[in-house]
């Protein structure tokens, strides 16, 4: 039921109504007070109102949000005194999709433990519905993303002189504007109004859905252009030219900038070497976890951690929220630019190691059938396999990762090698033995 990063699919078939209320009872369970907001979606409304109902009569009370970003959610539970929080929200997957994601009053995403046991008590039916007279109230608290805005503002210096196009894909990403905007920057937005059907570009912020914003940058001589996906728990970025900047850079330069000797980050299993080696040139350390960011908040709230992230667009300051705050991240890297100069030279600071990376997507029916067979072919091949998520397997050039979306019905592939020769060889090597494995089945 619950992936990488919550609930999350089609619209009528993996996600209903029926569902929504069903998790709503199960989490009003053991809550008094349930902060619920969504994003922008045409479904939002419906699955919204399923998941408020559910939590009242399981005798929770129920704080209304409205639209705002999923970050913003994550935060509410603990500003708003709350037991957990739900995000009605399909994040970057397409408009014909949603979701629920689940907040603990930490501002951390549930862990592995917390969605196990609403599996548990769903499949068993362990639910107690109040009685028709201790059913939860509702109450509307439309000020959050003010707050959130209010709280980003207190938190940096002044960017006065900097000039930001930002692409907020018709989302709920507000909140980064008004903040750029109060901190002293010229913001030129793209797409700000609310429309969940997403009609400007895909949800997910590519370099592909992008091209508008890669544009825009150089033509308005903005020094930084930015974007977030649906729910704004991403933030991807364009450099003053108009070239996009790819998400293990982006992880490498805010690792490089959040790290002291002695300090240890968080990433995925699928990440660059290039991270590992800008990481331990500052003096730090890398520590790897599955995909997805609830598994990088469960290392970085650990101590001795101070940034996790995620080539995706997730980025996780601990000391900050536990939650994957794409506004937060949209301001750290305005002020990352502001204090050190432009983001092409900084991504050339990098190093000059050459780093290739593919990456691709193939769909299936049956992820877990297709892994089942890719990992039976990949053992009779190799005999040193990493299992931590997917099917890792690293040569002496270079690297490859096989593994299930944890949110849609996807085989993800990754390789990377120093020579570009040998990054197309293991690439080349591992699609053609999942697109036989998708053929077959």
């Amino acid at each position: 039921m619950f992936g990488t990063s919550g609930i999350r699919g089609p619209v009528g078939r993996t996600v209903t109504a029926d569902l929504a209320l069903r998790i709503g009872r199960a989490v009003g369970c053991d809550s008094r007070t349930v902060v619920v907001g969504q994003d922008a979606r045409l479904s939002g409304d419906v699955l919204t109102d399923a998941v408020s109902a559910g939590l009242r009569e399981s005798g929770a009370d129920v704080i209304r949000l409205g639209v705002v970003s999923t970050p913003t959610v994550a935060r509410a539970v603990g500003w708003l005194g709350a037991d957990a929080g739900i995000a009605v929200t399909g994040s970057h997957n397409p408009a014909s999709d949603n979701g629920l994601k689940l907040w603990s009053s930490s501002g951390r995403a549930f862990d592995r433990a917390q969605t196990r046991e609403i599996v548990h008590r769903l499949n068993r039916g362990d639910i107690e519905r109040a009685d028709w007279d201790a059913f939860g109230d509702e109450r509307l608290s439309p000020g959050v993303s003010a707050r959130h805005v209010d709280h980003l503002v207190s938190a940096f210096d002044p960017f006065d002189g900097l000039t930001v196009a930002f692409d907020l894909g018709n989302g709920t990403g507000r909140v980064s504007v008004d903040a750029l905007h109060q901190l002293g920057a010229t913001v030129n937005t793209l797409d700000g109004q609310y429309d969940g059907r997403f009609p400007a570009r895909k949800s997910e912020p590519t370099a592909e859905t992008l091209s508008a914003l890669r544009q825009t940058v150089p033509a308005l001589g903005a020094d930084i252009g930015l974007a977030h996906d649906s729910d704004a728990d991403r933030l991807v970025a364009v450099d003053e030219t108009g070239t996009y900047v790819d998400g293990d850079s982006l992880l490498a330069l805010f690792a490089r900038d959040a790290v002291e000797p002695g300090d240890a980050v968080a990433v995925p299993v699928d990440t660059s070497l290039l991270v590992q080696d800008v990481v331990e040139d500052a003096g730090g350390s890398v520590a790897y976890t599955p995909v997805g960011d609830v598994n990088v908040a469960e290392a970085v709230a650990h101590p001795g951690f101070v940034f996790g992230g995620e080539q995706s667009g997730v980025w996780i300051w601990p000391d900050e929220t536990l939650a994957p705050d794409g506004h937060y991240a949209a301001l750290k890297l305005a002020e990352l630019v502001t204090r050190t100069g432009p983001l092409s030279e900084q991504v050339a600071s990098l190093g000059d190691t050459a780093y290739t990376t593919r990456r691709t997507s193939v769909e299936t029916e049956n992820a877990d059938h297709a892994m089942d067979r890719i990992a039976r072919d990949l053992y009779a091949t190799y005999d040193d396999i990493d299992a931590t998520d997917g099917l890792r397997v690293d040569t002496d050039d270079g690297w490859f990762l096989v593994r299930a979306s944890g949110t849609e019905p996807l085989i993800r592939v990754t390789a990377e090698a120093r020579d570009p020769d040998t990054a197309d060889e293991l690439f080349d090597e591992v699609c053609s033995l999942v697109e036989g494995v998708r053929i077959a089945a």
